[in-house]
């Protein structure tokens, strides 16, 4: 641990109003990123409208942030690491501000999905940031396990009451889907930097370090080759720049590896990939928000290209998710103190996978009340995973090393939400109509149900292995 870690974890019981100031500013941050994400789900189909997007390709939108996002996350957590955390966030959060507003004044499809990576690669930076703010300014215990349900709930809140934002700021001008996360971002850049104190590293400390450039480029590269690979190949198997970008991603895979290997300040540090439950929760969190922009995605578009309703109508109707933010800040914390973070979140992705199969059933006439089950399903899911996910991921993770944790994490997520949305768009978009039936968005919306199957089972084993290893400890 750092000379400046242990003076801001001090900072929690001497001056625990600095610390919940950091929270307040840390979990506005994640909540702009999530509703900025959310809401870019709903004003899909009129961006693309209007700028003349096919529905093919409309998805690039989202999977261009989520990619660069994915791609460099553990960049990000470990430069914050090395350069300071409260630094690299707000810089991170100030050219994300100022690309939102760039966004909302593109004319073309190309300058938009360039703008769009741009803003999640510095979102890349500012969330492993401000996740190792959070949980060095609160001492392991169940004062930062508060502090990560609150984060956790505020997180969630983001991506499901985003979709209600964005229903209603689409229906006036989809550009203002861009505009006010720009103004959103400014404002906690200010309450930012009057609030979270510095954190860089004394000289001599032992805290400074390098990062591994190369190999945090040659990472992303190869997850943006991996995706557009699937996307190409799953629209025309016999795409050759699509069999090409699978070749590139392995041959960018194997470099990867082999600039770790040889890199003196590795990306990710030895041992933290095998770190209590980081790989555990890496792997459901992947599934878990794979599923569920899968998911959203896919709904978006049946409400809007096939239902007909209008953008403020999808974005109510997601409003009832919203029963997330009733009890995760409430039942959660109590629900965790009393049975444990992984618990809590297996009873979550048996929520979600049930929600999720539900949605199986829909028809060319069903409507909100067919959909209400599965709304409140996974608000529930929100509550009891986001939280208590990324609480048990640092578990037993040195202080030093939660950016790059963190990093790990996040990485799972957004990796996951741009190849569930690709993966969705394929199944949707393969059927014998030019238009996509009901019957074509059924067969999309099996994607999510078997991602959040896949997630309920790897929770369900980790509870196991838990209980195995405590029975053990008691004989």
């Amino acid at each position: 641990m750092t000379e400046s870690d242990t003076a801001i974890e001090g900072d929690a019981t001497k001056r625990p109003r600095q610390a919940w100031a950091v929270l307040g500013v840390v979990t506005g941050a994640l909540f702009l990123e999530g509703i900025d994400i959310a809401m870019l789900n709903v004003a899909v189909p009129s961006i693309a409208s209007d700028i003349g997007l096919e529905t093919g390709s409309a998805h690039w939108v989202i999977s261009a942030y989520v990619l660069a996002y994915a791609g460099f996350m553990i960049l990000g957590g470990r430069v914050a690491d090395v350069l300071g955390r409260r630094r690299v966030f707000l810089t991170a959060l100030a050219v994300f501000a100022v690309f939102s507003a760039i966004g909302g004044l593109a004319e073309e499809s190309w300058v938009l999905i360039v703008v769009r990576f741009i803003t999640g690669a510095t979102a890349g930076f500012m969330t492993p940031a401000g996740f190792s703010l959070l949980t060095t300014a609160f001492p392991e215990g169940a004062l930062r396990s508060k502090a990560l349900a609150v984060y956790g709930a505020i997180g969630a809140s983001g991506f499901l009451l985003g979709v209600v934002a964005g229903g209603l700021l689409t229906s006036l001008d989809w550009r203002l889907v861009f505009f006010v996360p720009a103004v959103l971002g400014l404002g906690f850049l200010v309450a930012g930097w009057y609030l979270i104190v510095s954190d860089v590293p004394e000289p001599g400390s032992g805290a400074r370090g390098s990062f591994d450039l190369l190999g945090g480029t040659t990472l992303t590269a190869a997850m943006v080759s991996l995706i557009y690979g699937i996307v190409a190949v799953g629209e025309d198997t016999s795409n050759n720049l699509g069999l090409i970008a699978f070749g590139s991603a392995a041959v960018l895979g194997i470099a990867f590896v082999a600039i770790e290997r040889r890199s003196d300040d590795p990306l990710i540090p030895q041992g933290v990939l095998t770190t209590g439950l980081l790989p555990w929760a890496s792997s459901v969190g992947t599934l878990f928000i794979g599923a569920f922009f899968a998911w959203q995605f896919v709904l978006t578009l049946y409400f809007q290209e096939l239902l007909g309703w209008t953008p403020l109508q999808t974005g109510s109707a997601f409003a009832a998710m919203g029963i997330e933010l009733v009890i995760a800040p409430f039942l959660t914390p109590r629900l965790v103190a009393r049975w444990g973070n992984v618990s809590v979140m297996a009873a979550g992705l048996g929520a979600v996978a049930l929600g999720f199969v539900l949605t199986l059933r829909l028809t060319r006439d069903s409507g909100f009340i067919d959909l209400l089950p599965s709304l409140l399903l996974l608000g529930v899911a929100f509550a009891f995973i986001y939280g208590p996910l990324t609480a048990a991921a640092v578990e037993g993770v040195d202080d030093e090393k939660h950016g790059v944790a963190g990093g790990i994490v996040y990485t799972g997520f957004q990796f996951g939400a741009a190849l569930g949305v690709s993966i969705a768009t394929i199944v949707l978009v393969t059927g014998d109509a030019k238009i996509p039936t009901i019957d074509d968005y059924r067969r999309a919306l099996i994607v999510p149900a078997v991602a959040s199957v896949l997630a309920l089972f790897i929770g369900l084993l980790l509870l196991l292995r838990q209980r195995h290893r405590a029975s053990e400890n008691v004989d």
